[in-house]
């Protein structure tokens, strides 16, 4: 292997060398969208944590079989299995139907991962298309004495799991203090900490418009098996890597291990990642709460969805990120500031002819102390914030003395950064500037040669007017867009 990584197994709580259950091969299964609305940019900032991790398990490698789960039905208003299903709300809101509504939110949840340069899952996997998977996996866990039935629902008994508390290393005796205090939707319930597998088409969930037979009668899957069922199909049991928000440790990931592990009794995970919460002002972004921000809402404002994923690189997956439009402005500018410099890569022929594009010895060794540098960065634990920063420490070195890289190698090393990174930096060439602004710039040049001063000046801020800026190099005037 390229590379040898290091990542934070939620589970041990600490970091653990990657070794794959399978030779330059890595599973890695994300949890996957409630598309009942649209993905705000808290949500985004998971995928983006996902993608870093599925390229740089890429750039160290391996290959990857990523797999994704679709959630279209069974997840309700509230984790304790009770309140309606988001899905069918929705669909009565909109005046559709529930179909209608997971179509259109999954397009457009896949039209924003394309935007932030998110590569798509391998296998993207709707919950509804795998209700026979769902319910083998239920039927399994009668056989080990593990799930009941009420009048009403089909649960898995908590306390025929003694481990179920491993992951989020909390005390059941507080889970089941919290279950209490709730209203118990199901008095049938063995306990209140028990959690659906299956709701009959029965009480309130009578008119539940997507149902499927099954041998608890028609009903439909509660949230958590679908991910049990998808994730064993498709990866087998164990799988290398399983990832999420970290919200989903305490129930939705503690619930898939006692499903599968229950089932299987084998772990159904090598590695738990999750990447934490992007708050504005202090609190946790949440659709259930009105207030959030998806990548349309920045884009209205004039941010670049790159510029959100760039934001997002500026700090560590674990570390929790407080959103502001100060912060994503200059984000912004720092993207800009890096694309300028790649387009201007892209316009020089090789500010050192006797070397045209071959690199020195000395920028060979420099070269290599970034990439280096780089590799250590990504390697621990996705550091990115660090990754970033050699980025910028190579492009400092090269403005300060472009005479140690060739041209050509400074772009293959960017590039190779980016394979990560995720920034489109391959694809920013020189955009072409404006006619206008061209015969300004002529006339600039004209001016200096006369050296009339004070018009090129006023010259030059007429062209900062329109959105560009000039820089005088020994080859000539150098355009850039501000």
């Amino acid at each position: 292997m390229k590379i040898k990584l290091k990542l934070y197994d939620t589970l041990t709580r600490r970091k653990e060398a990657f070794r794959p259950l399978r030779k330059n091969r890595a599973g890695l299964y994300t949890c996957g969208p409630t598309v009942y609305n649209y993905a705000h940019i808290g949500n985004l900032r998971t995928y983006v944590f996902e993608d870093i991790l599925r390229r740089t398990l890429e750039y160290a490698g391996y290959r990857v079989r990523h797999v994704m789960n679709i959630t279209d039905v069974g997840h309700l208003t509230s984790d304790a299995d009770e309140g309606e299903d988001k899905m069918e709300r929705e669909a009565e809101k909109e005046k559709r139907s529930v179909w209608d509504i997971a179509r259109f939110y999954t397009d457009a949840f896949l039209k924003d991962i394309a935007r932030l340069n998110i590569k798509k899952a391998h296998v993207l996997s709707p919950a509804t298309k795998n209700i026979r998977e769902q319910i083998s996996l239920i039927e399994r866990l009668f056989k080990k004495g593990i799930a009941y039935e009420t009048s009403q629902a089909v649960y898995f008994d908590v306390s025929r799991f003694p481990g179920y508390t491993k992951l989020s290393r909390q005390k059941l005796s507080a889970k089941k203090t919290r279950a209490r205090e709730e209203v118990a939707a199901d008095p049938e319930k063995r306990q209140a900490q028990d959690f659906a597998l299956w709701f009959k088409r029965v009480g309130k969930f009578s008119n539940h418009t997507m149902r499927w037979p099954s041998p608890w009668g028609d009903g439909f899957p509660g949230w958590h098996i679908e991910c049990s069922a998808i994730s064993t199909k498709y990866l087998g049991q164990p799988f290398d890597i399983h990832t999420g928000g970290t919200d989903h440790i305490t129930v939705h990931h503690a619930n898939e291990i006692a499903q599968s592990e229950g089932a299987y009794g084998t772990p159904l995970a090598r590695i738990w990642m999750h990447g934490e919460f992007l708050l504005i002002s202090g609190s946790k972004m949440a659709k259930s709460a009105g207030g959030f921000y998806t990548l349309d809402a920045l884009a209205e404002k004039g941010f670049s969805p790159i510029a959100f994923r760039y934001l997002v690189l500026t700090a560590h997956y674990r570390s929790q990120m407080n959103f502001t439009w100060e912060s994503l402005s200059a984000a912004q500018r720092s993207l800009e500031r890096l694309s300028n410099f790649v387009r201007s890569l892209h316009e020089t022929k090789s500010y050192i002819p006797k070397y045209r594009d071959r690199i020195p010895v000395s920028g060979i060794r420099s070269l290599e102390k970034y990439s280096m540098a780089f590799e250590r960065g990504v390697s621990d634990d996705l550091n990115m914030p660090k990754a970033l920063a050699v980025v910028w420490e190579l492009v400092t070195a090269y403005n300060k003395n472009p005479d140690a890289f060739s041209v050509k190698s400074m772009r293959a090393a960017l590039n190779d950064f980016d394979r990560v990174l995720g920034l489109g930096l391959k694809n920013m060439k020189k955009k072409a500037v404006p006619a206008r602004v061209k015969t300004l710039v002529a006339a600039r040049e004209s001016a200096r040669r006369k050296r009339d001063w004070e018009k090129a000046d006023a010259l030059r801020e007429k062209i900062k007017s329109l959105g560009y800026l000039v820089k005088d190099t020994p080859e000539g005037a150098e355009i850039n867009k501000l």
